[in-house]
């Protein structure tokens, strides 16, 4: 039965043989890494009340990176970074005219100044989650640090922007239901699709929105199963709205293959699992995919065609796509059969425990994903 009944969360490394004490050094020393270590940090402080998370190999700070970072402090009991990161991205990147008003611009230096005045939908979705878990743990504070106010705001802008006069377009598809690449756009980052936050947002957002998350809820997993290719598992980086790849180049390149935005979406169906195993076909995607990579860590290392062809171009985060794929293990239920699909599923968390965090400019998305990874297989990535 899923953890939203329950309370109770799988501890997958214990499952495959790993003492509380390996566990709760390697956190320590995961956490240590990514918050605190003068040479390979992602977390800094800015002044008395304030800190941001930089992009490491863009030198910016985005929506995604700060949306994570609360998303990892609330799960770690960390509200002092947690506000501070709060802070700082309601001070510099929150946009409160114009089209975005409502919005957080999704890139800033790291001095504050923006680098954009559009938003990016999973930076909204996650700061929305995370303030809810920040309210149900810690309690609402004043001002920007009523947190549940605070997100329900969000989630009001992300539905009705463009209504009532208010300018600018929703991060959904109201006809749809399915969450958008940018406002506006007619495509969708399968990546983006959390259904496992929307039921919690048919909880706790606005009560006239309610039904809408349970609709979007349904229409996610829906969506991650035509997505996903029926043999391979791999989704496409931005997809059409029944879940074709895009074929269409964009200015900024061509996103219809398998490359580093799709990762999460493995990450975010096991995560799925855990916590309200609501199967509508996606929870096959994980065991496809890790069958399809078989049973050497050589076949991570460049870019697929969703059905599997290998391109020339070279994998960029491989520490995010394993720690994604072994995040992914929570949507295979544990057997100590040595011929049963969590057999195939342990490989992967075994790579994962061996792996240590990436170091160096690129550093950033793979940290991140490999924090989220550490916290969910551990048992420590919760609804509060």
């Amino acid at each position: 039965m899923a953890a939203s009944v329950t309370g109770n969360y799988r501890n997958v490394f214990k499952e495959i043989g790993k003492t509380d004490e390996e566990i709760k050094e390697k956190i320590e020393k995961a956490v240590q890494t990514f918050f605190y270590d003068e040479n390979e940090k992602i977390y800094s402080a800015a002044g008395d009340d304030m800190g941001y998370l930089t992009d490491t190999g863009n030198n910016d700070v985005r929506t995604e990176g700060m949306s994570y970072g609360m998303m990892m402090c609330v799960q770690l009991d960390m509200k002092e970074e947690f506000d501070r990161i709060w802070k700082w991205a309601k001070t510099y990147m929150y946009m409160d005219k114009g089209p975005g008003a409502g919005y957080f611009a999704w890139s800033c230096q790291t001095d504050g100044k923006k680098n954009a005045n559009g938003p990016a939908p999973d930076g909204e979705e996650f700061f929305a989650m995370a303030l809810f878990f920040a309210s149900h743990r810690w309690g609402d504070g004043e001002g920007i640090f009523e947190y549940s106010r605070e997100a329900r705001e969000i989630l009001d802008a992300c539905l009705h922007k463009g209504e009532r006069g208010r300018d600018g377009y929703p991060m959904w598809n109201n006809d749809n239901y399915q969450i958008l690449f940018v406002p506006g756009s007619p495509f969708t980052d399968p990546s983006y699709h959390l259904p496992h936050f929307y039921d919690l947002f048919a909880k706790w957002a606005n009560e006239r929105d309610r039904d809408f998350w349970i609709r979007a809820a349904k229409a996610s997993r829906e969506y991650l199963v035509t997505a996903c290719h029926k043999e391979t598992g791999l989704c496409s980086e931005y997809a059409k709205f029944d879940g074709l790849p895009m074929t269409k180049k964009l200015p900024w390149g061509f996103f219809g293959n398998f490359f580093s935005d799709a990762y999460r979406t493995a990450a975010n169906i096991g995560l799925d699992a855990e916590w309200f195993g609501e199967d509508a076909g996606q929870y096959a995607v994980p065991l496809k995919m890790m069958k399809f990579f078989g049973t050497d860590l050589e076949a991570v290392r460049c870019e697929y065609e969703i059905d599997g062809t290998p391109t020339d171009r070279p994998v960029l985060h491989p520490l995010g796509l394993l720690s994604t794929m072994a995040q992914s293990a929570l949507a295979i239920p544990y057997s100590e059969d040595e011929d049963s699909d969590f057999a195939t599923a342990k490989q992967w968390v075994e790579w994962f425990w061996n792996q240590p965090m990436r170091k160096g400019v690129r550093r950033y998305y793979d940290n991140c994903l490999y924090m989220f990874a550490l916290l969910a297989l551990s048992g420590n990535y919760r609804i509060w």
